[in-house]
């Protein structure tokens, strides 16, 4: 008997006129989908990474202070993918996956310069942001599943985001 998936949706940009860094991750995993959060698993590192670049402990935060915070330093949040359908959290498992649209960021969003991929399944697209002269850059996954990387490790990568001088591909 195979079970029947319903198709996910994911979250709307968190962006405004001054964001010039966006970040880019896959598709929410369930804890965030069931928090209506992004990087709601608590084992995700991404805010501990995020609060440890912008020194300011956003996880002790409310979530709304928490992306209040992030759009106020200039870092807007999104995903790929707008739907797909996905057993589990993996990125491995999604299927059928409807990018978002992205043609209206530059033009709706002229401060946006730069685009970090949380992880490999997001940077699939990335050679469609460099063609739009976006600065783009491959963040090692925040994912608990990206467990061979230390939090020390990833973090070196993730602070080039906020360094203008930083090389980007």
């Amino acid at each position: 008997m195979t079970s029947v998936q319903s198709e996910l949706q994911g979250f709307p940009p968190l962006i405004n006129a001054q964001t010039h860094t966006m970040i880019l991750g896959s598709f929410p995993g369930i804890a965030s989908l069931q928090a209506k959060q992004y990087y709601a698993h608590q084992q995700n590192q991404f805010w501990r990474l995020l609060s440890a670049m912008l020194n300011q402990d956003l996880r002790a935060l409310p979530y709304q202070q928490r992306t209040d915070s992030l759009l106020a330093h200039g870092i807007g949040l999104w995903d790929i993918y707008a739907s797909c359908y996905r057993e589990g959290s993996l990125d491995s498992a999604i299927r059928m996956g409807q990018l978002n649209d992205f043609s209206a960021l530059q033009d709706k969003f002229p401060s946006l310069q730069r685009i970090g991929f949380n992880g490999k399944v997001a940077a699939k697209i990335q050679a469609n942001f460099q063609q739009q002269g976006f600065q783009t850059l491959i963040l090692p996954s925040s994912s608990p599943a990206n467990a061979s990387w230390s939090f020390e490790k990833k973090l070196l990568i993730w602070q080039q985001l906020l360094r203008f001088d930083a090389q980007f591909s």
